[in-house]
């Protein structure tokens, strides 16, 4: 894969789509966490001056100009560098994600369940993040949080910072499926046991490097029974990012023939994972 796919389809307001037609945010930050790995630095400052122009005034970003509510993507955006994206606009994007919970964390719900009487289950005594203010919090969008702020907080280490990345990786680990690994957030469905999914197995993971639990390496182990099995672009690229945060990518691991990146994001993942195995940090560091 080269940086002339990411350069080819940049849109004249300096974003990137999904595949093509309009720019989107998390395709955005993708290509241009991508191209600054790869040094080409024209295009990547062309796409963050068009994050700068869709900020909204409570700090967040939204995932593409036409909607009005800022959302998990707001994560994404904070993975960028401040002098880059600007300090102004990278500190309330960091506000915004201290300041949002799910749902069952909130003193509203807390105090309904209380009022109703009924008990709080184990998995819903830590903190996790949502796709949208208001909504229940799930592994995905805690993943991507915790991965920015775990930026934020090696440049500007804070005791806030610090307790919200303990609470997001304490939601994920009492997350984690029976099994190992995990799945959009529900170990368990109507009184079930949920098996897990690829690509949330290797978010969590990658949003977890250097915690060492039980959960944690039963879900290694899941993540590398997947990533044997697995012919999707998405699956594999979050695969090999979480079990990279790990050391535990299998030795001679060679991305199988005939598997094809069809969005941007699934481009973009790719080749920082190229970037990752030359020894570049670009997503912790």
């Amino acid at each position: 894969m080269t940086i002339e796919i990411l350069a080819g389809k940049q849109n004249p307001d300096g974003g990137w789509p999904y595949v093509r037609g309009c720019s989107w945010t998390e395709p955005t930050v993708y290509s241009i966490l991508a191209m600054r790995a790869a040094g080409e630095n024209g295009g990547a400052a062309r796409g963050v001056r068009w994050l700068r122009r869709a900020a909204r005034p409570d700090g967040g970003f939204s995932p593409q100009a036409g909607v009005a509510e800022s959302s998990w993507v707001t994560a994404l955006v904070a993975l960028l560098p401040p002098e880059e994206l600007g300090m102004e606009v990278h500190r309330r994007a960091i506000r915004w994600l201290l300041d949002t919970t799910g749902y069952e964390s909130t003193p509203v719900y807390r105090l309904r369940q209380w009022l109703l009487g009924a008990s709080r289950p184990p998995d819903q005594a830590f903190a996790g993040w949502p796709w949208t203010r208001g909504a229940a919090a799930w592994v995905g969008p805690t993943s991507l949080a915790i991965l920015a702020l775990e930026k934020e907080g090696r440049r500007r280490p804070s005791a806030e910072i610090a307790r919200r990345i303990a609470e997001g990786r304490k939601y994920l680990v009492t997350r984690s499926c029976h099994e190992g690994g995990w799945n959009h957030g529900a170990p368990q469905a109507l009184g079930y046991a949920s098996g897990p999914y690829p690509e949330t197995t290797g978010m969590a993971l990658a949003a977890l490097r250097g915690v060492d639990t039980p959960e944690v390496r039963r879900a290694i182990g899941m993540a590398q029974r997947f990533l044997a099995d697995s012919r999707s672009a998405d699956a594999i690229n979050w695969l090999g990012l979480g079990l990279m945060a790990h050391g535990g990518m299998p030795a001679g691991y060679c991305r199988p023939a005939g598997v094809e990146c069809r969005t941007l994001p699934e481009t973009s993942l790719a080749m920082l994972i190229g970037e990752v195995q030359k020894g570049r940090d670009v997503l912790w560091g």
